[in-house]
């Protein structure tokens, strides 16, 4: 590897709001053609490295250094939604300030490079999440970046996008910087970990595959839970014996002075132990009595050579019934269940049911909103204030997010207040489009055995195998079969 430092943070100070720090001194390197993990709780202030690393942040105090003629692309969590309108080649257009005399070569390079095949005609928002996940890459890809920002790459791709995804960085001989939640595909590639500690602020840098560097902050986390009980149990013994000593004369009173500062020290010495480990509480996602059909699906339109093709199939789902949507990315997933939410033709979904819908791009969210008021309008009766703030902190979001607009909030916490809705929604019927999409992976098997419990019906579409596994489902329908 190259002994080139290109990036350098320097005690780089960093917040959104007055005396609420997001960063504080955070220093670490980045040497050329490095291939980084960038890891911590969701809210850490992992996307805000990545624009302060773009200038699209300045920082309050500190530097950020980047060496000179370098140039930095990013590849977003999600497609903005003004491009959406776009067609394909005038998305990328926006990628130059000039305009480009062979801009339909590159742009036919850049999406074989991704393993992305649509028409550059087609609109973006009419992509499915995975060609939409390929064309944020394709996108950073065609500015030929020195240092490539990769914001959670994985979400929404298939099993054959991410084998691809991960054979292109292997071979990609520039840096590359990733924020993801995807423990497998970042042990292909990691070579360290930079780590942002939620509560001290500041990040620790280690070096190794992304197993080696979890196995040894878990580790490290045990020795100082450890160093803590032992200094505890030194300050107990010291603060009986000057309750002791205090009340003698004499050098007994010089003792209990002396023995007060060994607590001092002591109390100083205590580290801050890592709490952003902190999980999610146990939920459970109640519903209402409801009996009959619940879903009954008729027919459904799937994507082939770029058009739409009606295809008939016969499914229904009654209470407790759980459907698994499959098929390869491009088939129209995703767009299923958006026809069969808005009642679309071929669906029947029973009268009066109350549906959850968890939709991977946040539609149902309304980023004006502040969090109180997103989760005070879907809550049901038998719900009050002190639940849905109960329900609110078991997610993470504590006090002092309720008045915070979600405009604001990380994806990985739009992701954990659509489930604190949930909760609160009761629903008849969830239907989950990559529910695990942002989500921290300690909180994913909590998330599951919710979903597994639930005594509804459900309608799931997930690229993650271990969390489809945790839930035993009665149907299946795999698009690409059709």
């Amino acid at each position: 590897m190259s002994e080139n430092v290109i990036l350098r943070f320097d005690n780089v100070k960093f917040e959104y709001s007055e005396k609420k720090p997001i960063l504080d001194e955070v220093c670490f390197s980045v040497r050329e053609k490095a291939k980084i993990t960038l890891m911590g709780q969701n809210g850490a202030g992992k996307s805000t490295i990545f624009k302060l690393i773009t200038g699209e942040l300045k920082t309050k105090e500190g530097h950020v250094a980047v060496d000179k003629d370098v140039t930095i692309a990013t590849a977003a969590q999600m497609v903005a939604k003004p491009d959406m309108d776009l067609i394909v080649e005038e998305y990328f257009t926006k990628a130059f300030e000039t305009p480009q005399p062979n801009i339909r070569s590159q742009i036919s390079k850049v999406m074989e490079a991704v393993n992305l095949d649509v028409p550059i005609d087609r609109k973006v928002g009419d992509l499915s999440g995975g060609q939409q996940a390929r064309l944020l890459l394709a996108y950073a890809l065609i500015q030929k970046p020195d240092i490539l920002l990769l914001d959670e790459p994985t979400n929404n791709l298939d099993t054959d996008g991410i084998d691809h995804l991960i054979g292109f960085l292997l071979g990609y001989d520039k840096t590359v910087i990733v924020i993801s939640h995807d423990a497998d595909f970042l042990n292909c590639f990691t070579e360290g970990v930079i780590y942002l500690d939620t509560f001290t602020k500041k990040v620790d840098t280690y070096v190794g595959d992304y197993y080696v560097v979890v196995e040894e902050i878990t580790r490290k986390i045990e020795r100082e839970i450890r160093k803590n009980a032992q200094l505890e149990k030194v300050i107990k013994d010291n603060k009986d014996k000057v309750n002791f000593f205090a009340h003698k004369g004499g050098k007994m009173r010089k003792l209990a002075s002396k023995l007060k500062k060994e607590i001092e020290e002591s109390e100083e010495n205590k580290v801050d132990v890592r709490r952003e480990d902190k999980t999610i509480r146990d939920f459970d996602i109640a519903t209402h009595e409801v009996s009959g059909k619940i879903v009954q699906i008729k027919s459904v339109k799937v994507i082939k050579d770029h058009e739409p093709i009606t295809k008939d199939v016969d499914i229904v789902l009654y209470k407790k019934g759980r459907l698994l949507i499959t098929g390869p990315n491009g088939i129209g997933k995703s767009t299923f269940l958006r026809s069969l939410i808005n009642k679309g033709d071929g669906t029947e979904i029973l009268a009066g049911t109350k549906v959850g819908y968890y939709s991977q791009d946040f539609a149902t969210l309304d980023y004006e909103q502040t969090v109180f008021e997103s989760l005070e309008c879907v809550m049901s009766e038998g719900f009050s204030a002190q639940d849905l703030r109960s329900i609110a902190a078991g997610f993470l979001l504590t006090g002092e997010f309720m008045g915070a607009k979600i405009g604001d909030l990380s994806d990985g916490q739009k992701g954990l207040l659509s489930f604190a809705r949930l909760v609160l929604m009761k629903p008849d019927l969830l239907v989950l489009d990559e529910p695990t999409n942002h989500i921290n992976f300690r909180h994913i098997p909590i998330i599951a055995k919710a979903i597994s419990n639930y005594e509804g019906a459900i309608i799931l579409i997930s690229h993650m195998s271990e969390f489809v596994n945790e839930i035993e489902f009665t149907q299946e329908l795999n698009l690409g079969n059709l």
